[in-house]
């Protein structure tokens, strides 16, 4: 496995392998692997000849309040991990290496970032895009895969990747959990025992939600009541429940096939995402 540390060193590596007709998968990460980074790396590899996985906390994405220095970071031991899932490079930038001093541009996807982790994350998206659209640029890949915990961020780049005709096939990967139904997360470190506990009302949430639909409701009001009931239960700070359809992300008033619960609450000073289709098998 090869450590990759400059664009133009990734560029050229890319040109090589894209020259012997062979196809590169990417798996953009922030590092600080689990489980659920693996099985994406697993993903990609069936279905490129070459994985690369980006590893760059990127700072353009977080907020001023948010957690750019503390956010976790094993640097050797993401790499033993990823060259055991057989990836072939890991292309790990210095942030002076990705944004230039000089530089202003930045991909904004409108309408899709407004609402959920938008509204109260204002200028990630714009970080995510950003950085996504470099990689792409950098890595000339093939496809790329995405995990469906971050179910906006792949509503956006999917958007941005129709829009601006990137020519990257975007594999949405499903949610891998905990055995306890925890949804895996780099930042579940940050949890202790109690609040890892009280984390577990996300999926609870989505168990509720899920009978409710079999049994055959269809006002999106009341089950979002009921799904605030289940959260406020471990006494958790609620900064959205909705419901809205997956194309849009627009929130719906009646339940129905294509409708994703989304949910984002604080567990003390951490901040955990999940959601679940409703009406897809699960």
């Amino acid at each position: 496995m090869e450590i990759i540390r400059t664009s133009a060193e990734m560029t050229a590596w890319a040109n090589r392998v894209i020259a012997a007709g062979e196809t590169i998968g990417l798996v953009p990460t922030m590092g600080f692997f689990h489980e659920g980074h693996l099985r994406l790396m697993r993903k990609v590899g069936e279905k490129a000849n070459r994985t690369v996985v980006s590893l760059f906390v990127n700072p353009i994405q977080f907020g001023v309040d948010e957690d750019l220095c503390r956010y976790p970071r094993d640097f050797p031991r993401d790499c033993q991990l990823a060259e055991a899932e057989g990836v072939d490079v890991i292309f790990a930038p210095e942030p002076q290496e990705m944004y230039l001093p000089e530089a202003h541009t930045r991909v904004i996807v409108s309408g899709l970032t407004d609402g959920l982790c938008g509204k109260s994350r204002p200028g990630h998206f714009a970080g995510v895009t950003t950085v996504v659209a470099k990689l792409f640029h950098i890595i000339k890949p093939h496809c790329a895969v995405f995990g469906r915990k971050d179910f906006q961020q792949l509503a956006v780049i999917e958007r941005m990747v129709a829009d601006l005709n990137f020519e990257v096939e975007i594999i949405g990967h499903p949610i891998v959990r905990e055995t306890d139904g925890l949804a895996m997360s780099s930042r579940n470190t940050y949890l202790s025992a109690p609040e890892r506990q009280a984390a577990l009302c996300l999926f609870r949430a989505i168990g509720h939600a899920r009978r409710r639909v079999r049994d055959g409701l269809v006002e999106a009001q009341v089950l979002l009541g009921e799904v605030e009931g289940v959260l406020h239960s471990e006494g958790v700070t609620i900064e959205y429940a909705s419901l809205v359809d997956q194309a849009t992300l627009q929130p719906q008033a009646v339940l129905r096939k294509g409708v994703v619960l989304a949910m984002a609450i604080k567990v003390g000073a951490t901040r955990l995402i999940d959601n679940d289709n409703l009406f897809e098998e699960n």
